[in-house]
């Protein structure tokens, strides 16, 4: 989020404040196998240590400053601290099934929808919890996105605003797929939302809220 520290419960319930419709957050595995939110793979670049996430443990991970003295939240204390649904990214299939784990014990599938860049993730997910929605994010991508969505199961394409063409939009229209455009930080690309009469974009600034709909 571009005015607090990002995936940290701040940031996510200062979205919350701002009025936005979803909040969007990353999820990676600790060593220990503990459901993490940041973006990277690794913690150098948004906290004070160094190191992939996935050789730390989560005690390791929550002794790092996140920003502004902010933790390393896991993903149950953001559904704890904000009521908005919220879209959470996972990077493989070990996080779809942790994730999954989660989604089941607490019965998520209403409130949380699952996105990945990988299709072999949604399709696990969406293997082990029939029902669920979710979403296929792609940054460089062609026509054949709407084709892998439809493969996957997915119910959503989020998709580069910069790579986006009215002929991706028409054949997942055709396809029955919602489409979100990421990342929508400037009255251009907003613009460029509305002409597509997209369903959603992704803002890392809550208060764009004023003029469309957006997660964040």
């Amino acid at each position: 989020m571009g005015t607090e520290p990002e995936n940290t419960l701040r940031s996510f319930v200062a979205a919350e404040q701002a009025g936005l419709d979803v909040i969007e957050l990353d999820l990676h595995l600790s060593k220990d196998e503990a459901l993490v939110v940041m973006h990277d793979a690794d913690v150098d670049r948004t906290t004070d240590g160094t190191g992939p996430i996935a050789e730390q443990t989560l005690d390791e991970l929550r002794a790092l400053d996140a920003g502004r003295g902010e933790r390393v939240p896991v993903f149950e204390e953001v559904l704890d601290a904000v009521r908005l649904p919220l879209q959470a990214e996972i990077k493989d299939v070990a996080a779809a099934r942790a994730l999954a784990e989660v989604m089941e014990r607490r019965d998520l599938t209403g409130r949380v929808e699952v996105s990945s860049f990988h299709d072999e993730a949604i399709a696990e997910i969406a293997r082990l919890l029939p029902g669920v929605r979710t979403a296929l994010i792609a940054s460089r991508y062609g026509t054949d996105i709407v084709d892998r969505a439809v493969e996957a199961g997915a119910s959503t394409v989020c998709l580069n605003i910069r790579r986006l063409t009215l002929e991706v939009v028409e054949l997942a229209r055709e396809a029955d797929l919602r489409i979100i455009g990421w990342v929508v930080n400037t009255q251009e690309h907003l613009r460029l939302v509305r002409a597509l009469e997209l369903d959603g974009a992704t803002t890392d600034y809550p208060e764009i809220k004023r003029t469309g709909r957006f997660t964040a």
